[in-house]
């Protein structure tokens, strides 16, 4: 087996997360959630014919797949601890799938109850077969070849992610479009993504024209170098040291962001795999939410709109 394909066989496991609950690694299909705050983006429909949306629920967790329909969904703070600061959360799942419950919806409400507006985007994705057992099938085929280089590198992956960047672009303009309604301020909308999620976040970063976030988050994402925008957001980057995808190609992506004297926090834990999102684990990871939030409140996104003074971003030395 080559290096890529192991790899693939640790990162980019059937949901992309790593099982930590082990007695719950069978796929099970379940009926669609009820999503009666999911927003319809109208940023069109995938390339290709795909089968009905389908969910299953796999490691203790809900995930989606064949979604040839893009949503945003709110998850509001209470108005009186409200701060203006949003969030667009987009999951992981090797764009096979998305794992909506771990890297969606419980990421959200964390942020909402402190303060912040968080958006959960269910991007398009590649279309996959429509039974739950040959998709499994699928999976383990395409794990057994290489890992493309353009799911290893940002940069690499743009052109490759078109429909799910004009994705990113409808979420971004919908959250300032409605700002006021929600009790947004339009220049403190950030973006974080878990995996692939993470991917799609430095490529909107990189080629997403008028979404402009105004800081990313990179958790357990790719780190590889790349051309650092001159007015690139701020960067919050998570990973654990043996995460199977992205944490032996170096850290190009965090030496590239400071010698561009763009602001950049990175976290290297000893342990915690790939995946790990909002699952309680036995491992310091646990703790990236946490320091996610603490470098939100230094940077002042967590003081009301116009009542803090965020730390300046201009320039920072490498």
């Amino acid at each position: 087996m080559t290096s890529l394909q192991r790899i693939a066989l640790v990162a980019l496991s059937v949901m992309c997360v790593a099982p930590v609950h082990a007695q719950d690694d069978a796929m099970t299909a379940i009926a669609t959630p009820d999503q009666p705050t999911a927003i319809v983006l109208h940023s069109g429909s995938v390339p290709t014919a795909s089968p009905a949306e389908a969910w299953h629920r796999q490691y203790g967790s809900v995930f989606a797949r064949n979604v040839s329909v893009a949503t945003l969904t709110p998850f509001l703070p209470d108005p009186a601890k409200a701060t203006g600061t949003a969030v667009i959360v987009a999951p992981g799942g090797g764009f096979r799938s998305l794992s909506m419950q771990n890297e969606g919806w419980d990421v959200a409400r964390a942020l909402a109850d402190r303060g912040v507006a968080a958006f959960v985007l269910k991007y398009r994705l590649e279309p996959t077969p429509a039974d739950l057992d040959d998709f499994a099938r699928s999976m383990r085929g395409m794990l057994s070849v290489p890992v493309p280089a353009h799911r290893l590198d940002p940069a690499a992956s743009v052109a490759q992610l078109g429909p799910q960047i004009a994705d990113a672009r409808a979420a971004f303009a919908l959250v300032r479009r409605r700002a006021t309604e929600w009790g947004v301020d339009p220049q403190r909308i950030g973006m974080v993504g878990f995996s692939a999620g993470a991917m799609l976040t430095l490529a909107t970063v990189l080629a997403g024209e008028d979404a402009r976030p105004a800081f990313v988050g990179n958790i357990y994402g790719p780190l590889a170098r790349l051309d650092v925008p001159a007015d690139a957001p701020p960067l919050f980057v998570a990973i654990a040291a043996d995460d199977g995808l992205f944490a032996d190609g170096g850290f190009g992506l965090i030496e590239r962001w400071r010698a561009a004297r763009r602001p950049v926090e990175f976290h290297l834990y000893e342990q915690g795999g790939h995946g790990f999102g909002m699952y309680a684990k036995p491992t310091t990871s646990t703790g990236w939410f946490d320091a996610f939030v603490a470098w939100m409140k230094m940077h002042g996104w967590l003081e009301q709109s116009g009542k803090g003074n965020r730390t300046p971003t201009k320039e920072q030395a490498p």
